[in-house]
């Protein structure tokens, strides 16, 4: 029995394969997002003699065809000096230009393009830029908001908490394009072509038609705060790690101190509120107190609710989002003033001769 899903090789010829790249037609996809009969990922913690195969990937599939590699310079060089060794012709050690070039090329990769209907980037996919006949699935997800550095992708042993994923993309008309990325450029080689996902029906509360815009809407809106979120928060740990260096440049400094240590330590309890703002009272909560929301804690229950369904927006939901979006817009007006005094400080530590610290920049006058 053959159980593999090979029907695009019904619609392949010679000419299919003589192609540079190809994306075989999508077959209609189910759209729905997963349970957890067990409560975890996976067999959860039924332990090593509690058998459970994988299920295949949940999503569209895409097949596609890509006649050769794409090669580096690197790659390109191998392979002609194992031609010129296979002759018995002298091969040469290569310049110092073209080690450099080998170095500092980047990797090629493929990239696919997933749209809309309305033409509109739903989601990108990368891998490596191989030959062959392949698959790559897309799970009906938008591109992730999180932030790129610290991104949560948990080792497929920690049960609790999922990799980082963008919200569900409702049921639909939607295309995908195959491009290349070679030397900084991205050029497109295949496609695009239409396919459609649909629905199981089996919603708990089915969406009108105003609902899944209301969703739409909504989830892009969650999705662009959860990005000016995760900015803001990074400049304020990042003023705060400049704080530090501070002070410790300070007291290497060959000139007295005093006015700007004071200065650091207003900055820092300032920062302080913030971060309190952002995350929330880790010395109360640490102590069993009850503490406010905190922002991230706002737009992390908002993602898990919206992100883990398909119903329309709460209530509750655009009125936690209210206040996040006010809060923010008054955390980044006091990141701003206070970037600006860290500023002023750092360019007293350059006159005074301080040591260098971190993102400062130096004044030279030889």
């Amino acid at each position: 029995y053959i159980l593999d899903d090979y029907s695009p090789l019904r619609q392949a010829g010679k000419e299919t394969f003589e192609q540079a790249a190809r994306v075989f037609p999508v077959k209609d996809a189910w759209a729905f997002i997963p349970s957890l009969p067990i409560g975890l990922r996976d067999k959860g913690h039924l332990g090593s003699s509690y058998y459970l195969a994988d299920n295949p990937p949940v999503g569209a599939v895409f097949t596609y065809w890509l006649k050769e590699d794409i090669k580096t310079i690197k790659d390109k060089r191998i392979e002609n000096e194992k031609a010129l060794f296979e002759k018995h012709e002298s091969v040469y050690y290569p310049d110092k230009e073209a080690l450099r070039a080998e170095d500092e090329q980047p990797d090629p990769y493929l990239l696919f393009t997933v749209t809309d209907a309305r033409g509109e980037v739903v989601r990108h996919l990368k891998t490596a830029a191989k030959k062959g006949l392949k698959r790559i699935v897309w799970d009906f997800r938008y591109n992730t908001p999180a932030p790129v550095v610290g991104r949560r992708s948990p080792a497929p042993d920690q049960l609790f908490g999922d990799a980082e994923k963008g919200h569900f993309a409702l049921p639909g008309r939607y295309s995908v394009r195959l491009s290349k990325y070679e030397d900084g450029v991205l050029t497109e080689i295949a496609g695009p072509v239409e396919f459609t996902t649909r629905s199981l029906n089996n919603a708990s509360i089915p969406l009108s038609k105003a609902d899944e815009q209301a969703y739409r809407d909504f989830c892009n809106k969650v999705s662009r705060l959860r990005i000016a979120v995760s900015a803001a928060n990074g400049i304020r740990a990042s003023l705060n790690g400049k704080l530090d260096n501070i002070n410790a440049a300070l007291l290497d400094m060959p000139a007295a101190p005093e006015a700007l240590l004071k200065n650091a330590y207003d900055l820092s309890k300032r920062l302080n509120d913030l971060d309190i703002l952002f995350s929330g009272d880790r010395s109360l909560a640490n102590r069993q107190f009850e503490t406010p929301p905190s922002l991230n804690g706002r737009v992390g229950q908002i993602e898990d609710g919206m992100w883990n369904s398909t119903s329309a927006p709460t209530e509750t939901f655009r009125a936690s989002y209210a206040v996040a979006s006010k809060q923010l817009g008054e955390a980044i007006e006091s990141l701003k003033a206070i970037s600006k005094e860290i500023d002023e400080v750092e360019r007293q530590l350059e006159i005074k001769g301080a040591p260098a610290t971190p993102g400062r920049w130096p004044v030279w006058n030889e």
